[in-house]
């Protein structure tokens, strides 16, 4: 069981800014997580693994295909207080769910 944040490195954001995305990431997937898979990814350890796309387009065909998955999952979209306009995806939130079916979508990614 694992959870993956992808973030869009083509947004240059700060450090700072990557880890609050990633964070609403995690938490908003979770929250759309069965209890079953939670607590075993808990048992587990809660691995998360972060990774990065290129683009708006490539996120949104990850989000498209953890949808069809039946993954949960959480797309971020930034309130706009800080580095990005209001409303920009920065960030999408994936699982927690079995290794194997969330590394069928994000298993070529990159890591952050």
């Amino acid at each position: 069981m694992k959870q993956v944040i992808i973030v869009r490195s083509d947004l240059k954001m700060g450090k700072g800014k990557i880890a609050a995305q990633a964070c609403h990431a995690s938490i908003g997937s979770f929250k759309r997580t069965e209890e079953d898979k939670i607590r075993k990814w808990e048992l587990e350890g809660s691995k998360k693994v972060i990774v990065s796309v290129n683009s708006l387009d490539e996120l949104l065909e990850i989000y498209r295909a953890v949808k069809e998955a039946g993954i949960s999952n959480y797309l971020v979209r930034d309130a706009g207080h800080t580095q990005i306009p209001a409303g920009t995806i920065t960030c999408l939130g994936i699982g927690p769910d079995d290794d194997e079916k969330i590394d069928k979508i994000t298993g070529d990614l990159k890591l952050l």
